[in-house]
């Protein structure tokens, strides 16, 4: 059984992915198999307030059984891999760096980072050290888009419009923040290979047109205004298929793939295809900046 250690406490995630893990609290269909929450670490946030970080702390002592510790150098040695859950992306480099120096396999939630030099930063890392790791957004393993995928009768997709909430936070910048998930939607559905983006926002919402290299165009609307949802449209050799995204088992399915990861030092997702997500937002955000001015990826 893997041992995993959690990183970090600002968000649900820290206890509803224990409790797949760890078969508490939650009905048997979620149940992850293989790995087991032994150690969680909360530290500060600076997006969420101290009380909420606090608050689930306790919910995962008190309810989860799992004890925690002060530091996360406390963790090595007594882990098998760990899970930085950190909701914002720029303190994703400095809580990882102690595993990845320590050759703990990793898993880094979304977002990867806050910009493309720290994404370099922690695969060349993670590369020196030969350390496996991971990150993704838990909407790329939806079942209905992952099937939808695997089924080859509607031919090649040839375009992609993605829709997903997109708030913001000065610590995640534009995408970054929420807008992620409907960036890994988009990717999911296209696979790698843009180069380039125009992007327009405005308090309401993002709208992003990325260009693919064999000319395909994929597009984003982040959300902040109306009523909000995950899904997209694909454009496709056979046909138009529309698709909104079944979130009932989105971390189970995420969770099974990060223990693939752990158990196999092999990444469910090439970390390129990460650093290309990273690109995508960061050069969204120029682009945004610049008044749509299209912008390459770096």
């Amino acid at each position: 059984m893997i041992r995993i250690g959690i990183v970090d406490f600002d968000s649900s995630h820290a206890n509803e992915f224990t409790k797949r893990f760890n078969h508490v609290n939650i009905a048997e269909e979620q149940w992850v198999e293989g790995a087991q929450v032994v150690l969680g670490c909360p530290l500060p946030s600076e997006i969420q307030p101290p009380e909420v970080v606090d608050k689930y702390a306790r919910t995962f002592v008190e309810e989860l059984g799992v004890p925690i510790v002060k530091d996360p150098a406390e963790m090595i040695g007594k882990v098998d891999a760990v899970m930085i859950e950190s909701v914002d992306g720029s303190v994703h480099l400095e809580r990882a760096r102690p595993f990845l120096e320590a050759g703990v396999p990793t898993y880094v939630d979304k977002p990867f980072t806050y910009n493309l030099a720290e994404a370099r930063q922690l695969v060349a890392l993670a590369e020196a050290h030969g350390v496996p790791l991971f990150s993704s957004s838990s909407l790329r393993y939806a079942t209905n888009l992952v099937e939808f995928m695997a089924d080859d009768s509607h031919g090649a997709v040839v375009g992609c419009d993605a829709y997903s909430p997109a708030s913001l936070h000065e610590r995640n910048p534009g995408l970054f923040n929420y807008g992620i998930h409907g960036v890994e939607t988009l990717f999911a559905v296209m696979g790698p290979g843009c180069e380039g983006v125009w992007c327009v926002s405005t308090e309401g919402a993002d709208a992003v047109i990325g260009r693919w290299a064999d000319g395909r165009l994929g597009t984003l609307r982040g959300t902040r205004a109306g009523s909000h949802s995950y899904g997209f449209t694909a454009f496709c050799e056979k046909g138009v298929h529309p698709v909104t995204i079944d979130a009932r088992y989105i971390y189970r399915e995420l969770l099974k793939r990060v223990v693939t990861l752990f158990e196999t030092g092999e990444s469910p997702l090439p970390i390129g295809q990460t650093l290309e997500i990273v690109a995508f937002i960061e050069a969204a955000k120029r682009s945004a900046d610049a008044g749509g001015v299209p912008r390459l990826l770096g």
